[in-house]
């Protein structure tokens, strides 16, 4: 393995590394705010970037090609976020979607920097959690917030995948080598026997 393998490894070493950096602050706040669907994908994706994290350490393609085609679901499901906070098309941020029908909403809809919520205390369904009936002073509204997240994971993820192409390549082509240097070895074996 030369110098530019090793740097192509450290690059997806560290791509993995802010990977799950960012998706431990998400986790925290998902869990904050009772949101079961991205709960359950965050852990998915933890597990995925372990993967990734694995295979570039220890020289593994198939774990490296594992993270690179579950980093492309990771984009469509960020995506997919990104249309959900933004109301694209028939998805609507108020529904219970992302929450798996317990009625919760994101921490940051109540609890953003400079929120103060308003809520309705004569409420129908008591064993559902309290939705603010309306939010005022927030320095930053709570779908911008889940739209920044969303995009930084899908910018580490086009980078993840960049990274997992690039080992890949290198991992697999000295394979062929091998594999080359064997079948010649091979080969001049049998004319001198």
């Amino acid at each position: 393995m030369g110098s530019c393998s090793c740097t192509r490894r450290h690059f997806l070493l560290s791509i993995c590394f802010l990977q799950v950096i960012t998706i431990i602050e998400r986790q925290v706040f998902d869990f904050l705010g009772y949101m079961w669907a991205p709960i359950l994908v965050n852990f998915f994706h933890f597990l995925f970037i372990i993967f990734g994290f694995y295979g570039a350490y220890h020289f593994r393609v198939k774990y490296i090609i594992t993270y690179l085609i579950w980093n492309f679901l990771w984009i469509g499901w960020n995506t997919f976020l990104i249309c959900f906070y933004l109301n694209v098309g028939q998805l609507n941020r108020d529904s219970d979607l992302l929450n798996l029908g317990t009625g919760s909403v994101s921490w940051f809809e109540a609890n953003g920097y400079g929120c103060k919520p308003t809520y309705n205390m004569a409420a129908d369904d008591t064993f559902r959690p309290q939705r603010p009936e309306r939010v005022e002073g927030c320095l930053l509204d709570y779908p911008l917030v889940e739209i920044t997240h969303s995009g930084v994971q899908c910018a580490l993820a086009l980078l993840g995948i960049l990274g997992a192409i690039l080992i890949s390549c290198i991992f697999l082509d000295e394979d062929d080598r091998c594999k080359w240097r064997s079948l010649n070895a091979n080969k001049k074996h049998a004319r001198l026997s």
